[in-house]
């Protein structure tokens, strides 16, 4: 497709939500950093942010102005190397706040886990888009895609939770493509025993699950011959339950057993491990149904909530815009990606769909957990919010994830 084309082709609106998320977020982000005495300064945090949010202007207009197929040939480059990446870490990463996430170069940092995401999605459509024979019904087509995410996935996951997390975004891309139910019911079911193993006796749970167990191999008779079966779950699941008592207490570290607990216990001290999120409520719930005005709000003047331009920003949009401008943005993110879930199922590849639901699944991760750790629902993990969280590898990552598609989208080609 002529270059001359792909301003009649590219979506015009998926790039204006865009355009509108970056504009409310750097608002929010400005009201939360910004100092009335002083005078408008770029080496502020909300400067720095308008510095990413201009630099990736030139981000998009080179994306859209390359060969679209340059992103699938070179995807196992690109996979190898963001990998690589997030090894040198290890060796040659900075440690912030616990966390050695960073690589820091001069002035400048660079998260390289936020463009691993990219990377692994990118081979993960190669990979499955190369041959149309590759069926996710085959137990050893489901364990090569489950390497592919899960290399990086482990990889990250060593120092960095929260990233290594929204990996699990990419099952759902392979739910779409045909990747059996049976999965995402053994994700959910090992979430439900982990969650009750914490507060309850994990005997108590064997036993309620053999009862369980037992009932269904009664009611179903055509099970009845596989037996052995039921009994391999059956311990399967118990071993798991008798092993989160030692998981929590001896492979989590104590940071993360206390974001667990803040969820779960209501013993547990606000002031301390407890104060973060309570006083996220605290100023999401001071905004009502209008919020106290733009520069207005006093828990955020006041500096109440930590880490307010980061993980914490969506408490400014509550105190400041209230219910209803909360409510806008939410649904400036649920249009965003339903429209990318839309324009994925039109595509003329394999690729360019695996890519957009990719897209739409990763955003949709950050947007849920981001918002659930803020009001209770839960732990809270470090996970930015798509174009407002401070940062300029996380939004520049979001620039390119989104925008990759964009152009596969207004493309829409089959050939090099």
């Amino acid at each position: 497709m002529k270059n001359q084309k792909l301003t009649s082709t590219i979506d015009g609106a998926s790039i204006l939500l865009y355009a509108l998320l970056t504009c409310i977020g750097w608002l929010n982000l400005f009201s939360t950093t910004y100092r009335p005495d002083t005078n408008f300064e770029f080496s502020e945090i909300y400067g720095k942010q308008l510095i990413f949010i201009i630099s990736s202007i030139f981000i998009i207009i080179f994306i859209l102005n390359i060969n679209s197929k340059i992103f699938e040939k070179f995807s196992f480059v690109f996979y190898i190397v963001g990998i690589l990446s997030v090894i040198g870490l290890f060796f040659f990463g900075k440690t912030v706040k616990g966390q050695t996430n960073w690589y820091h170069i001069g002035g400048f940092s660079l998260q390289p886990s936020e463009f691993v995401k990219i990377a692994t999605l990118l081979f993960l459509g190669k990979y499955l888009s190369d041959d149309s024979r590759i069926n996710l019904n085959n137990f050893s087509e489901q364990l090569k895609t489950f390497l592919i995410i899960g290399i990086p996935m482990a990889i990250i996951l060593m120092f960095d939770p929260g990233s290594a997390l929204i990996f699990v975004s990419l099952f759902f891309v392979l739910y779409r493509e045909g990747l059996p139910d049976f999965y995402l019911f053994i994700g959910l079911a090992a979430i439900i025993l982990f969650i009750l193993g914490i507060f309850i006796t994990p005997i108590y749970i064997a036993i309620a699950l053999a009862l369980i167990f037992a009932f269904h191999y009664l009611k179903n008779p055509a099970f009845n011959k596989r037996p052995a079966v039921y009994l391999i779950v059956f311990l399967i699941a118990s071993t798991y339950t008798f092993s989160v008592d030692f998981i929590f207490d001896n492979v989590l570290e104590q940071h993360h057993r206390d974001r667990i607990n803040v969820i779960f216990n209501s013993d547990i001290d606000i002031k301390r491990e407890g104060y973060n999120l309570n006083q996220s409520l605290i100023a999401i719930g001071s905004g009502g149904l209008f919020g106290k005005g733009f520069l207005e709000g006093t828990q955020t003047k006041g500096g109440f909530v930590p880490e307010q331009h980061s993980d914490y920003i969506f408490t400014t949009l509550g105190e400041e815009w209230g219910f209803i401008g909360t409510l806008v943005v939410i649904l400036l993110y649920v249009a965003l990606i339903l429209r990318l879930l839309y324009l994925a199922e039109n595509q003329k590849t394999r690729f360019a769909r695996i890519v957009g639901y990719g897209v739409a699944s990763i955003l949709f991760m950050h947007f849920f957990l981001n918002i659930a750790m803020l009001i209770k629902l839960f732990p809270t993990i470090g996970v930015p919010l798509p174009y407002f969280s401070y940062g300029g590898s996380s939004f520049w990552a979001f620039t390119i994830l989104l925008f990759i598609f964009i152009k596969l989208d207004a493309n829409k080609v089959n050939e090099w």
